[in-house]
């Protein structure tokens, strides 16, 4: 089946060579470009755009510094008779550019700062987040689309900085890297790289593939006891099909493997989904996506074990002048970062932004995450899953065009067997004030 999925990149890159067909240039009834197809949700690798459409910005350069002041109730660490709460602060500088031409849209933003605890110095650490994104029209119905996303120590609860732009956002695509939490202020660097080409080859009809890696490595501490990391790759390759403007439809195969130490395990699945996407704009959008799934995996000490089981996926994304949202739930069979062995993983995400006014908006956040263990073969205690569910809310106000402030609220419980920080103790709360300055010029004027 990895066959399969490279043989779909070869074709996808020779396909310049293949006579095109040329659309018309008549509209249809909708917004829609008639001659141009979009990558649906399900295929495209990337996320729901996570502003309003009055923050879309171009061919700019950016900079900024952030200081946060919160308090957290529970830092989710020691296996002690109470919490540890704690005040803490953090000193991010960032900055990013995005430029745009008729053939290239690319972007990269870093961000690099210390976050200190007032008690519990001990776990000050350095937070580091990265993201860069290079989509290149090799032709105009040929297109290479190249990701990268980088954190160290930052993750959706313990973090106050829209403008690093290392967030990982709300992903249409099935088995992308999940949000779990697990350890939130544990030393923690994950990384997340991808590469794809999609080629329209006629009026209607687009195929594609693409490959990817990631992992998720914790620190060697004593805080926390029962985090494994986590290595994940992967391969996949689509067709998709407009039929009727708006209305879209195809099949996707993908081939994953995950790999955790120091428990070893060995994961691997094969997925067949077929998709249908709706776009009712170019900004809205919702997508479904069933078929089967088969996994297999091996533990250092018992058998393989493997079996067949059907995943779902479900997405939409809406983005307007003043407010934006997004949401995804996959029901599927993979790893995860901090657990070992193989889960039946449900995962839900719900984002949303507001713009109140010329001088408020607000943000909310919402993510569930559930894992059942398959791997019985395993008999690890830790090995049983778990379930996060993380709520935040947050409330931005500029003073001036430069400086901008920002109120924020958020609450984890979690429980995962076998890791005491996240069992004895898992509920966490966490309240903070930014103070965000930042700038930006154009680029080429």
């Amino acid at each position: 089946m990895l066959r399969i999925s490279c043989l779909c990149l070869a074709i996808a890159a020779a396909t310049p060579l293949w006579a095109q067909v040329e659309p018309s240039g008549s509209g249809g009834g909708s917004s829609l470009d008639d001659t141009q197809m979009m990558t649906p949700a399900p295929v495209s690798g990337g996320s729901y755009p996570g502003t309003v459409g009055s923050e879309e910005r171009s061919n700019y350069l950016a900079g900024g510094l952030v200081f946060t002041g919160a308090y957290v109730n529970n830092l989710m660490v020691g296996n002690g008779t109470s919490p540890i709460s704690d005040e803490t602060y953090s000193f991010v500088p960032a900055i990013g550019f995005d430029r745009k031409t008729p053939r290239q849209d690319e972007s990269v933003n870093y961000s690099a700062g210390f976050t200190l605890y007032q008690h519990t110095s001990e776990f000050n650490s350095v937070a580091q987040s990265a993201s860069g994104s290079s989509q290149f029209h090799i032709s105009k119905y040929l297109v290479l689309d190249l990701r990268d996303t980088f954190q160290q120590n930052n993750n959706l609860y313990n973090q106050s900085n829209p403008f690093t732009g290392g967030g990982s956002g709300v992903s249409g695509t099935p088995g992308q890297t999940n949000g779990v939490v697990i350890s939130p202020f544990e030393n923690e660097l994950s990384n997340s790289s991808s590469a794809g080409i999609h080629y329209q080859y006629g009026r209607n009809a687009m195929i594609g593939a693409s490959g990817s890696y990631s992992f998720q490595k914790y620190s060697e501490s004593t805080n926390v006891t029962g985090l494994n990391n986590e290595g994940t790759a992967g391969s996949s390759g689509f067709f998709s099909r407009r039929v009727g403007g708006p209305n879209y439809v195809g099949v996707t195969y993908q081939f994953s493997k995950f790999v955790t130490h120091p428990i070893d395990t060995y994961t691997l699945t094969h997925t067949l989904l077929g998709f249908y996407t709706y776009y009712f704009t170019r900004s809205f959008s919702v997508s479904i996506l069933g078929g089967p799934e088969h996994y297999t995996n091996w533990g250092a000490t018992g058998p393989s074990q493997g079996a067949w089981t059907p995943a779902v996926v479900g997405s939409f994304g809406w983005q307007t002048l003043r407010a934006n949202v997004a949401a995804s739930y996959s029901h599927l069979v993979s790893g995860t970062g901090g657990l070992i062995g193989t889960y039946h993983s449900d995962l839900a995400d719900l984002r949303g932004r507001l713009a109140l006014s010329r001088k408020w908006s607000a943000g909310a956040d919402v993510n569930y995450s559930r894992f059942d263990s398959v791997s019985s073969n395993l008999g690890v205690a830790y090995g049983t899953g778990g379930n996060s569910i993380l709520g935040a809310i947050s409330l931005d106000h500029p003073i001036t065009e430069k400086l901008i402030v920002e109120a924020g609220y958020g609450h984890l419980h979690q429980y995962y067997a076998g890791i005491a920080s996240a069992s004895t103790y898992p509920d966490s709360n966490r309240a903070n004030i930014s103070i965000m300055y930042q700038f930006n010029r154009p680029l080429g004027r």
